[in-house]
């Protein structure tokens, strides 16, 4: 059986399923889904983020965290990563850490992973040091917290709502034949969408139910000391169609070959910092001028002595990837939380 045939299946047994029902089984189905069969990262996988485009990103947001340890005082304190990808992100930012007195053995690393292949390729990538692995953010320890997320929460699936004259009506995954289909369910009111009555007709809302869990349990530790910063593709308030399909880089219909291409929607940075729980959320900064605050050109100009021909094409090109407006700069933003009345971390300077 396909993941084709088991999501027609369930629809003919049980009706129109919600989109974030779709994403979940195309992304983790245990057998079939996306992320549980293979490493879908790099030139050969469907896509490639800011760590696996330079290693400039992850010595740059490990070197922010460990001023957060130093300027809080902390000790002994958990270093985690949601959706790690292949590790390469945790693995170069313990190398600049390592330039930080004290703050290796001070470090716990643990890693939020559910994919058995992509654990293996972390194991790999962080060879040589203790990391413990959480199917959930639930198990990650209570107390200080230093976290990163990077294209972590786009990949949480999403209910998307169409305004209509009698409320609102949501997107729902059905079947034509073989075919999978778009339909609309019944016009109802929605509470928590009371406050976009004012939207035209026609606009779509996207809500990620499991954000909300994710974000306060992460402040809820990180309230008690260190900084947690994501980074994502998004806007400060959902508003329209975002969900996405790519594969072998390229965009493909979202309902084409379920469980064969990732499956992402913008993520909404006002649900983030609503749902700070006991932490602050600092301000949205967009990931290049993030970047540059945090010293990316510097950093660039160091490692390009030395290089020449291609190497150094391809390290400028990297560096105008991960900054310029026109690439990731704009459309990638990055909020973090800390501790309620601590600093924000450096380059979220309010």
């Amino acid at each position: 059986m396909t993941l084709r045939d088991h999501l027609l299946s369930r629809i003919a047994a049980t009706g129109p399923m919600t989109v974030a029902d779709y994403m979940a089984d195309c992304l983790m189905h245990p057998t079939m889904g996306y992320y549980a069969t293979r490493d879908p990262l790099g030139a050969a996988g469907d896509f490639t983020t800011a760590p696996e485009i330079s290693q400039m990103f992850g010595e740059l947001l490990g070197l922010c965290l460990a001023q957060v340890w130093l300027d809080q005082g902390l000790g002994r304190v958990t270093l985690a990563e949601l959706g790690p990808g292949r590790g390469t992100l945790m693995a170069d930012a313990l190398r600049a850490m390592r330039g930080v007195p004290g703050l290796a053995d001070a470090v716990a690393i643990h890693l939020v992973e559910t994919s058995p292949a992509l654990r293996d390729v972390q194991a790999r990538t962080l060879a040589g040091h203790d990391v413990q692995w959480h199917d959930s953010v639930d198990t990650l320890p209570h107390g200080p917290l230093l976290l990163l997320a990077n294209e972590f929460l786009d990949a949480l699936p999403i209910r998307q709502h169409v305004r209509d004259e009698g409320g609102w009506r949501e997107r729902l995954v059905a079947h034509t034949g073989a075919d999978l289909t778009f339909a609309l369910g019944p016009a109802t009111l929605l509470p928590e969408l009371s406050d976009r009555e004012d939207l035209p007709v026609g606009t779509v809302v996207e809500r990620c139910p499991a954000l909300p869990h994710i974000v306060s349990a992460v402040g809820d530790r990180v309230a008690r000391g260190g900084a947690a910063i994501f980074v994502d593709y998004g806007h400060w308030r959902s508003r329209g169609d975002t969900l996405q399909a790519l594969r072998a880089h390229a965009p493909e219909d979202p309902l084409a070959s379920p469980g064969q291409t990732d499956l992402t929607a913008h993520v909404d940075f006002e649900a983030v910092a609503r749902n700070a729980g006991f932490a602050r959320a600092s301000g949205v900064v967009p990931q290049g001028v993030l970047l540059e605050r945090l010293g990316i050109t510097d950093r660039a100009r160091a490692l390009a002595r030395g290089m020449q021909g291609a190497a150094l094409d391809a390290h400028v090109a990297a560096h105008r990837r991960l900054t310029d407006p026109a690439e990731m700069g704009d459309l990638f933003k990055a909020i973090a939380l800390v501790p309620p009345g601590a600093a924000s971390p450096p380059g979220f300077d309010e």
